[in-house]
């Protein structure tokens, strides 16, 4: 895929990428790890959009190294949270809405 300044960019050992025009790209092991992951990451997008609405809202800068920080500290908790919470909870929900998808 190219980037803005026409060079070949990869997901590399990310998880997450932004397709310009075509939308979101999740990659996991799980189903579960997946939809949160997205389901995070349209979080974020959404309150980054909302913020910069209001127009003279100054952004903060993360210090560097504060991402790295974040993801050591959290390793293992999101795939925890999406195998053992939010994926069961969900597939309750699809079987008591359309059980369907099983076929």
């Amino acid at each position: 895929m190219m980037n803005g300044s026409n060079t070949f960019v990869d997901l590399g050992m990310k998880n997450a990428m932004l397709l310009r025009n075509h939308g979101t790209l999740i990659v996991s092991e799980e189903v579960g790890d997946a939809f949160l992951r997205v389901y995070f990451l349209e979080r974020a997008c959404s309150v980054q959009v909302r913020t910069l609405s209001i127009g003279s809202v100054e952004i903060l800068q993360v210090p560097e190294g504060t991402a790295d920080m974040v993801q050591e500290q959290n390793r293992g908790v999101a795939e925890f949270v999406s195998r053992q919470l939010i994926w069961p909870m969900l597939r309750r929900r699809m079987d008591r809405l359309d059980d369907g998808y099983k076929d």
